[in-house]
């Protein structure tokens, strides 16, 4: 699978680690910054996360910051992308089986390399139920 990832500078390591995890894994990684541990601004990074998402030029997007929070505010702000922030593997599941989510959250302040690699595990594998679900999952892109 095709993944990007991007974070702020309080995520940084824990996105070098997801990232050589899921190459590991044998997924395709596009690491869209920062790359320094300078301190930069997290919308900046969720925007361009938001934006290889919602164009297709990625199957999947993980957002990190210090607390996931705001990252995912800000990717959120494309109607083409539904992250979820999450912080154990059973919201992980439940965001693709229900919403459909297309990129997911994560606070490196919050959550340990282990439960992001479980999280992500969930979230990577987990397809979404359709049916029921695809009508309101339609309505978070068209709210008319």
């Amino acid at each position: 699978m095709k993944i990007a990832i991007a974070s702020d500078h309080a995520a940084l390591d824990l996105k070098a680690e997801l990232c050589e995890w899921l190459i590991e894994q044998g997924h395709e990684v596009a690491d869209l910054g920062p790359n320094a541990p300078d301190s930069v601004d997290y919308p900046d990074f969720g925007y361009k996360l938001a934006a290889v998402v919602a164009d297709g030029t990625v199957e999947r997007g993980v957002a990190l910051c210090g607390s996931g929070i705001g990252i995912s505010m800000s990717a959120n702000r494309d109607p083409a992308v539904r992250c979820a922030l999450v912080s154990e593997p059973l919201s992980a599941a439940l965001s693709r089986e229900h919403n459909d989510a297309n990129c997911i959250a994560m606070g490196a302040r919050l959550t340990g390399s282990d439960m992001a690699k479980a999280c992500l595990t969930a979230f990577l594998e987990t397809p979404f139920a359709g049916g029921r679900h695809q009508r309101r999952v339609d309505k978070l892109s068209n709210p008319s």
